[in-house]
């Protein structure tokens, strides 16, 4: 779906062979066990990448309406940016 809808997305080294847009970072091979220093810089900045996505889903496992939303895809997503905008509001008041 990803593929056909022309949408980017960023996985982990099991999403290897996903093809299409599914971008994953290099993995090293029995044959070649040592990746090259641009290797190494790309499979760093797939991770920046990623690492935004994987801090935002737990604030969302918390909110109960998630798990009865039944949107499209587009609606949905609007709900979601909302609630993180929330929750981000939230966590900057609380004192550290």
């Amino acid at each position: 779906m990803l593929t056909t809808n022309d949408v980017t997305a960023f996985a982990g080294k099991v999403g290897q062979g996903a093809g299409g847009t599914v971008r994953t970072p290099f993995k090293r091979h029995a044959a070649r066990p040592h990746r090259s220093r641009v290797q190494k810089a790309v499979s760093r900045a797939h991770a920046g990448i990623r690492a935004h996505g994987e801090r935002a889903v737990p604030p969302l496992m918390g909110w109960k309406v998630l798990a009865e939303l039944r949107r499209c895809p587009r609606r949905a997503t609007a709900i979601i940016a909302a609630i993180l905008v929330l929750h981000h509001i939230e966590t900057r008041r609380q004192p550290r």
